[in-house]
């Protein structure tokens, strides 16, 4: 029997939703290992059982949450925040990271965090993808979202958006392209992918007389990869761009900045997309919501992102050792 792959979730912000999403999760996966990075009174206050991650032969019962004990620096109380505790968040991600890059995890999962309550710690944070390329030494991270067929990547992250327009270069452009593409191939399978460019300005720059990033940066590197064999369209303004006709044929569409594809992604999706770190060594993913603070110890938090980041995980590990 092989071996069942050992999944790290790291449930995030302790006074957020993240804890109480595990509850009863583990048992809905039997063919994975699950284990919690994290303080496991926090657990037990948010009403998760789990057993302590055994590194021996004694694998525990499949359907069994296992935990790596982190501590929270202070007490918990659902629904407030608390910058005493966030190094230990980060301290959950540092510890699922490196478990993941030494083989010691299959795949990370990551619960929300709560990136104002980390900047309070003057600790300085923008988000996981770029917390995690900086762990890992990657040099450029790429952030995908995706909920049933759809696939929405970003060229520019977690940045004001008065800064997208300088973060829109042809050498940006085209390694984001490159690791997009690539990962598709390698993780998903998918062996000729069609990607769909959205334009930076609205209806694609109009020719150049509403914005010239299209006919300066983003043709010349799509003609230039096309002519390597990649299968990418557009750049498509992105007001059109998601529509049933063009999605149709698309394995993934690249938006140049978050607010111009996430807000789709989510329509069609919240509560069931998955975010994808691509370009990493480690295979990582996270749910698609915040740490719904308002709803934090009521017991009425949706788990289904963090389901379906789960399961998105497991798949993504078997791609990857096929």
């Amino acid at each position: 029997m092989a071996p069942r792959p050992c999944i790290a979730i790291t449930p995030g912000e302790p006074a957020g939703i993240g804890p109480e999403l595990l509850k009863d999760l583990a048992s809905l996966y039997p063919e994975a290992r699950l284990v919690a990075i994290a303080d496991p009174q926090v657990l037990a206050q948010a009403g998760c059982q789990s057993v302590p991650l055994t590194l021996t032969d004694a694998v525990p019962a499949p359907g069994t949450l296992e935990c790596l004990p982190v501590r929270v620096t202070e007490a918990v109380t659902p629904g407030k925040l608390n910058s005493a505790n966030a190094a230990y968040v980060l301290e959950t991600l540092r510890i699922a990271a490196e478990g993941c890059l030494s083989g010691q995890f299959s795949a990370m999962v990551t619960g929300p965090v709560h990136k104002g309550v980390i900047n309070d710690a003057d600790i300085p944070f923008t988000g996981h993808t770029e917390y995690l390329a900086e762990l890992t030494a990657t040099p450029l991270p790429v952030m995908m979202l995706a909920a049933d067929r759809l696939r929405v990547a970003l060229l520019t992250t977690h940045v004001p958006l008065r800064q997208v327009a300088d973060l829109v270069t042809r050498e940006r452009l085209e390694r984001v392209l490159r690791i997009l593409v690539d990962d598709l191939s390698r993780r998903y399978a998918i062996a000729h992918p069609t990607v769909l460019v959205a334009g930076l300005n609205p209806h694609a720059g109009e020719q150049g007389h509403l914005g010239d990033e299209e006919q300066q940066i983003i043709i010349p590197v799509l003609d230039q990869l096309r002519s390597e064999g990649m299968n990418l369209i557009g750049p498509l303004p992105a007001d059109t761009l998601f529509t049933p006709p063009h999605l149709a044929t698309a394995d993934a569409v690249l938006a140049m900045y978050h607010d111009q594809g996430l807000p789709v992604l989510k329509h069609v999706g919240f509560g069931h997309a998955v975010n994808i770190t691509l370009g990493l060594p480690i295979i990582r993913t996270s749910v698609d919501h915040g740490t719904a603070l308002d709803l934090a110890g009521s017991g009425q938090a949706s788990a289904g992102s963090l389901k379906a980041a789960i399961e998105e995980a497991i798949r993504l590990t078997g791609f990857m050792h096929r």
